[in-house]
């Protein structure tokens, strides 16, 4: 077999591979976005108010429901940060994921769509990087980064696809929850 066309070829495949992750990443963080800081278009009663909570678990109230919707919403984060940052080191996810999270934090605090909160930074962190250890099982699993990416995009192209429609079925109150 003629090696430069096998690279050429392997090259072609993972480019568009890695150009599919990005734009299903881009696709998350728009999303993300719009659920964090535009709340689904809901105006909620705290809304207009801005707390800062720089005590870590200060509250004591544990929101199971709370907990799992931030699981759903921060552990793609590591997932993703897991495909196309493979090459840098933790502390450096670590980083991209603190910073992350803080933004989506400061900017709740600026637009007063929800409370500056040390606990939320801390644990969408946490969150990120159990997405990360997801990656780094799915990527053992596969043997091949390729094939792991490739899989991973399957999965996140379907997730995506679910996760918009479920929100425009919901924008459009063609489901039994009405949030407006």
């Amino acid at each position: 077999m003629n090696l430069q066309k096998y690279w050429r070829d392997n090259w072609k495949d993972n480019n568009s591979t890695n150009k599919l992750t990005i734009v299903l990443f881009a696709i998350y963080l728009i999303v993300l976005f719009w659920i964090l800081l535009f709340k689904l278009g809901v105006q909620f009663a705290y809304m207009g108010n801005r707390n800062v909570n720089l005590i870590p678990f200060s509250d004591g109230k544990i929101d199971v429901g709370e907990i799992i919707l931030n699981v759903v919403i921060c552990v793609p984060l590591g997932i993703y940060a897991g495909v196309l940052f493979k090459r840098r080191p933790f502390g450096t996810k670590l980083f991209f994921f603190f910073l992350i999270s803080s933004m989506f934090e400061v900017l709740q605090f600026i637009l007063r769509v929800g409370a500056f909160d040390i606990t939320d930074i801390i644990t969408n962190t946490l969150r990120a990087i159990i997405g990360l250890m997801i990656f780094k099982a799915i990527e053992k699993l596969f043997k091949n980064s390729v094939k792991t990416q490739k899989f991973i995009n399957i999965i996140a192209a379907i997730g995506t696809v679910l996760m918009i429609s479920l929100l425009l079925l919901l924008k459009m109150n063609l489901l039994p929850v009405r949030y407006q």
